[in-house]
């Protein structure tokens, strides 16, 4: 495993862990870092791929949106845009190569306190997904409340994931279709490097939600990106009055304005050159 770690407390309190592995077999480690100044307030827990292209085509195309609203007519009978993830002996459910590649490492953030003791970091699921997402684009079929062993039986789980959908999580509310991460990785990036929210510290009367000093993140591996010659990270970050760091919209925005602005000065220009010439024709008979 290579490790680099990068911390830049003018970043807007971000800090960023990568690693590697070249290992597809779950294992554990705890990786340290510190926190040279405070974090007030909400303070978000991000995952980061790199070199992970969920822009391309056929991989955005591949999913059913019919199966993942819980119609109960496509669910045996996934979308053939699946293909080579529509079925393994039984239809799959989800079906897709978006869903197949769904990111499942576990996260757990401590602080070390004075004495050495680990302390550890309430993590909050809620709020990480999109309302409409959650609410409006997935459901379970036969409704968010229904037995899922028996709504989804007759499928298979995709050929990646360890285990069913229908068992992501204990919680009847997180679970299938309606699971948050599921929910949060389904929504594809438009950037070959991206983060994706994983979850929310929220923050208290007490103090600042991240105090500075010592901390372990403790990370099961379950997600291999040596195949495609990746590399994950995780970044804490909180956000202003403004909302969160996004350079690259700055980026564009100043890009494009630049452009125009330079097009409307070369367009004036041409007008007040050409523009003034008398192009009709006197014709006298």
């Amino acid at each position: 495993m290579a490790t680099n770690y990068n911390h830049n407390p003018k970043d807007e309190g971000q800090v960023e862990r990568n690693y590697s592995w070249n290992n597809t077999k779950p294992c554990t480690c705890s990786v340290s870092f510190v926190l040279d100044k405070a974090f007030e307030g909400s303070v978000f827990m991000y995952y980061g791929l790199s070199n992970f292209y969920q822009n391309h085509r056929r991989y955005v195309k591949s999913r059913d949106d019919r199966q993942l609203n819980g119609d109960t007519s496509v669910l045996t009978n996934p979308s053939k845009e699946c293909e080579p993830y529509r079925t393994d002996v039984k239809p799959i459910a989800p079906c897709g190569a978006i869903a197949n590649s769904l990111f499942n490492d576990t996260l757990v953030l401590n602080y070390i306190s004075l004495n050495g003791t680990p302390i550890s970091i309430p993590l909050v699921k809620k709020g990480i997904a999109w309302w409409t997402d959650k609410h409006i684009k997935f459901r379970n079929p036969g409704g968010n409340n229904s037995d899922l062993i028996t709504a989804f039986q007759g499928t298979t789980k995709p050929i990646n994931w360890a285990k069913p959908v229908y068992e992501l999580d204990t919680d009847p509310d997180n679970n299938g279709f309606i699971n948050k991460d599921f929910i949060v990785w389904m929504r594809t990036a438009a950037l070959p490097t991206f983060r994706k929210l994983y979850r929310i510290i929220q923050k208290n009367s007490m103090g600042p939600t991240l105090p500075r000093g010592n901390y372990t993140l403790d990370v099961t591996y379950n997600y291999p990106v040596r195949g495609f010659d990746g590399r994950k990270r995780m970044i804490l970050s909180t956000i202003s009055w403004m909302g969160g760091k996004n350079p690259f919209l700055g980026i564009a925005y100043i890009t494009v304005g630049s452009i125009c602005f330079s097009l409307g000065v070369v367009l004036f220009i041409i007008h007040h050159k050409y523009g003034t010439r008398n192009n009709s024709a006197d014709i006298t008979t």
